[in-house]
Parts: C-alpha cells; sequence; structure tokens
C-alpha cells in the first residue's frame, strides 16, 4: 500500500511539473522569452538559497536529534582504554571538515544567488590570484599536518602490540562463511600451534597441531567472555575470504585475511551491566525490546555487546553476529573453570589422538587433585558408608594381579597423600565381577588387593596402616548381565578404618 502511494505522488509531482513547463512557455509567448528567462533565473536564484538554509539547518536538527544514535555520543562513548583516542580524533576531524563543509554550501548557494545573470551585468575574468592561490594551499596544509600528526600518534597508540612479559589475556577468531571459531587457551595461558592442512571440519575445524602440547587444553566457546580492565590481544584470521572483525563498542576492527594473520589489542573498560546501567538512562532505551511483547525486557536490558563481520563477505553475512560479554574478574574465572578443551573432551583416545596409550602431565595433575579432594571428603565423613573411595585410575592385567603401568600414577599419588595424613589407617578392597568360578574369583581379588598393599609398602608407607581384603564377586555395585557392568564391578577400593 505505501509503494502504490509513492508511485502516485511521483506520478502526481510529475504532471504537476509538466504543465507547469507548459504555463511557463505560454507566459514566454506572451511576455516575451527573455523577460521570462531572467525571472525564471531570479526565481531559481532564491529558491537556492532557501534550499540552502533549509538543508543546513536539516543536517544541523538531525545531527543532534540522531547524536544519542552515534558511536562515541550520550551513552554510546567508547568501552575500551584507546576508543576514547579514537572518537577524539573523529571529532577534530569533524570540525574542521564540518567548518569546510558550512562553508562551501553558503559560498555555492549564495553564488548561485549574488551572480545570478541580470541584464546590463557584464561579468569580470582573471586569469590569476597569488592571494586567493596561497590561501585555498596553505590553510589545507596546516590542517591536514595537524590532522596527520594527531593522527599517527593515535594510530600508534592504538596498534601498538604488547611486550614479551606484558600480561594479556590472547585468544583467536577465525572467520568463516558465515561464522566465527573462537579459541581461548587453557590454563597454560599459551594457543597451541595451527596447520591448515589438518583441517578436518567433523573433528578439526580449526586445524590444531595436537602434537604440541599447548594445544591440550585450548577450548573453542560460543561466545567471547572477557574480564574487565584486562588487556586483550586477539589473533584474526580467515579459513576462506575476506571477513572482518569487528566490536564497534571498543572500536576494535580489523581485517581477516586468508593466510595473513592480523592481530587487535584493546582493554576494555566497562561490563557489559555497567553499559546497561548508561542507556538505561535514556528513554528510547526503556522501550520494548519486541514492540510486540511490551510485558517483556527493554532495549536497555536485552542490550549486549557484539562481534560482527564489516566486510560484505556473502549473502550469510548477518549470521556472523556474535554475542561478547565483559565481567568482573571472578565471573570470568568462574566461567573459565566451566569451559572443557577441546582436545579432551573430541580427541582424547581417539585414532587422531598422538598421544593415545599414555597420560598427560595435566591429566597427572588432575589425577591428583580429585584423589586428594576425594581422600579429605573421606577422612572428615562421620558416616563409615562416606569413608570408601574408588581408585578409578588402578588397573591389572587380564585375569591377574600384576598391575598395568598406569597404575603407578594413581598410587604414587595415594602413597604422597598418606604420608601426608601420616596417622590414617585404611582397607584395600579387591572385587571383581561373577564371571568364572567363585574360589577363583575370592583369589583373584585378594591377590589384587595384596599387589596394591605392596606398591604402597614399597613407596614407604607402614604395612601396619594397610589392609588388604579381597571380596571377590560379593559386592557388586552394577549389573553383571552388562559388560559396562561388570567393568564397573572389576574395581579397587580404599576404605579409612582410622584416621
Amino acid at each position: 500500500m505505501l509503494g502504490l502511494v509513492i508511485a502516485l505522488t511521483i506520478l502526481l509531482l510529475t504532471v504537476i511539473i509538466v504543465q507547469l513547463s507548459r504555463v511557463s512557455q505560454l507566459s514566454a509567448k506572451i511576455r516575451g522569452e527573455e523577460e521570462v528567462y531572467l525571472q525564471n533565473n531570479n526565481r531559481t536564484a532564491v529558491w537556492l538559497v532557501i534550499f540552502m538554509i533549509l538543508f543546513l539547518i536539516f543536517c544541523v536538527v538531525s545531527a543532534y536529534y540522531y547524536k544519542d544514535s552515534m558511536l562515541g555520543y550520550g551513552p554510546h562513548k567508547a568501552a575500551s582504554e584507546h576508543g576514547g583516542s579514537l572518537d577524539s580524533i573523529f571529532n577534530v576531524t569533524l570540525i574542521f571538515t564540518g567548518i569546510v563543509f558550512v562553508i562551501t554550501q553558503i559560498y555555492l548557494f549564495w553564488f548561485s544567488y549574488k551572480y545570478r545573470e541580470q541584464k546590463g551585468r557584464v561579468g569580470k575574468f582573471f586569469a590569476h590570484s597569488t592571494q586567493l592561490e596561497v590561501i585555498w594551499t596553505v590553510i589545507p596544509l596546516i590542517v591536514m599536518t595537524y590532522l596527520v600528526v594527531k593522527g599517527l600518534f593515535v594510530w600508534n597508540t592504538a596498534m601498538a602490540d604488547v611486550g614479551p612479559d606484558e600480561e594479556v589475556i590472547e585468544i583467536e577468531a577465525t572467520g568463516y562463511q558465515f561464522a566465527w571459531d573462537l579459541r581461548y587457551p587453557g590454563p597454560d595461558g599459551k594457543l597451541g600451534t595451527k596447520n591448515f592442512r589438518l583441517i578436518d571440519l567433523a573433528t578439526n575445524p580449526l586445524g590444531q597441531d595436537w602434537n604440541d602440547e599447548k594445544n591440550i587444553d585450548d577450548f573453542l566457546p560460543t561466545e567471547i567472555v572477557l574480564p574487565v580492565d584486562q588487556k586483550v590481544r586477539v589473533r584474526i584470521t580467515s579459513k576462506d575470504v575476506l571477513h572482518n572483525f569487528y566490536l564497534p563498542h571498543f572500536r576494535v576492527k580489523m581485517d581477516a585475511v586468508p593466510g595473513l594473520p592480523t592481530y587487535f589489542v584493546f582493554t576494555p573498560t566497562k561490563t557489559t551491566e555497567e553499559y546497561r546501567q548508561a542507556l538505561k538512562d535514556y528513554p528510547e532505551w526503556n522501550e520494548p525490546y519486541d514492540p510486540e511483547d511490551p510485558e517483556g525486557p527493554t532495549r536497555w536490558e536485552a542490550f549486549d555487546y557484539e562481534l560482527a563481520c564489516a566486510e560484505l563477505c556473502g549473502k550469510g553475512h548477518y549470521s556472523m553476529r556474535r554475542v561478547v560479554k565483559i565481567v568482573e574478574q571472578d565471573e570470568y574465572e568462574e566461567w573459565l573453570s566451566q569451559q572443557t578443551s577441546y582436545y579432551l573432551s573430541t580427541i582424547r583416545g581417539t585414532e587422531a589422538d598422538p598421544f593415545k596409550g599414555r597420560l598427560l602431565d595435566a591429566e597427572i595433575g588432575q589425577r591428583k587433585v580429585d584423589l586428594l579432594t576425594d581422600f579429605e571428603s573421606s577422612i572428615s565423613a562421620d558416616d563409615p558408608s562416606e569413608s570408601t573411595i574408588s581408585l578409578k585410575h588402578v588397573f591389572f592385567e587380564t585375569g591377574s594381579a600384576t598391575l598395568k603401568d598406569m597404575s603407578k600414577y594413581e598410587l604414587d599419588n595415594l602413597a604422597s597423600i598418606m604420608t601426608r595424613y601420616n596417622t590414617a589407617a585404611v582397607e584395600l578392597g579387591g572385587h571383581t565381577d561373577n564371571v568364572g568360578d567363585p574360589s577363583s574369583n575370592q583369589a583373584l581379588s585378594e591377590a589384587r588387593a595384596n599387589s596394591v598393599k605392596s606398591y604402597l609398602m614399597n613407596k614407604g608407607i607402614s604395612v601396619d596402616r594397610l589392609k588388604a581384603v579381597g571380596y571377590g564377586a560379593d559386592q557388586p555395585v552394577a549389573d553383571n548381565a552388562t559388560e559396562d557392568g561388570r567393568q564397573q564391578n572389576r574395581r579397587t577400593e580404599l576404605r579409612i578404618i582410622s584416621k
């Protein structure tokens, strides 16, 4: 309906213009073409001046009206440490170019009025004016020199890389049609190496080299979460076409170029919640976020920082938006603790795992933490039923009481803990599934419990603090009818019998 109204309006204006043209032609025949020509000239000159005045008023009023919607003004002041300097150079440039814009518009339209054709007026011709040439050469030279020098200082500040010993969080963003792959370092604080030849969309979307142990704890989140007031270095790259890593509220904008890694360093200075509170003071941000749900959240409540692609990279370009959250340090650390290494969750133990069959330092350390936590919980428990610990990483050769090499890490950790708690006495219980002869299972469970006891004694734990008991298949914890259940029943347990 709106399109029809616009079309009819344009048609009506065309008819009016044609009719006015015909009236003008008739007037020319009646009063003489020269007189009509001069009248049209005067009328056009006056309308040009009126247009100039209205145009300049419109520019000023519209800029003022929309200032709170533009970056750098109203609630949209920069949320990064370097952003203020970029806004400053933008404002300085706007002032100079604004002055030139207004002066040129006035001269353009005023000259059209002042020097319109009139009877008896003769144009003055001059070929050269040194004074004018000096004015329009020297003034732009001074202004441009100032802008360039000030811009270089701002550029060098905004684009400076981090020092070798500087504390910084380094993350990575890889663009592709039409999304971003984000990567964070794990506890080691280092991103592992990549090789595009290793890319596998199903299991290795970034081409991480699993032989590089720095990759082991890297994780791939779905959103960017960063702590406030902490310097961040973003590695930026692309898998396919040109993209652009754009964080408008932080004044961060850098191309993602295939085969040519780039970077940007910035320090966020406002949390998401602080930015929302700033928006709350503006009426337009207190309107419903969804006009069809007036009872839902307001615009300021639904606001989030965002990562966008500022390059027209294809028809799905819009879908590259990602949420960016800036939080306090403790909230950031809590978020980190909930993330899972991509290697450990997807690659570990598969054919793509170069460390298959051996433990990593991180796994050994984590097992020690887990066992210590279980031991401390058990030794402080008042209920005897809560004083039993399953030694999940103690393994034996099939049908034998011979410990596998992989068991030494768990038992070494246990020996260390018992040395620390040097008055605790424990019972080591061996358990089997129900496959085979019950008496054989009983003997096997006793032999396995004694193997664990002997290992701990060799590590310096006193024999009077260790008791080995075999329970055979009498105390199952799962259904022996399934392989998974039988595997759970084949276990070694530790029970604290005195503190």
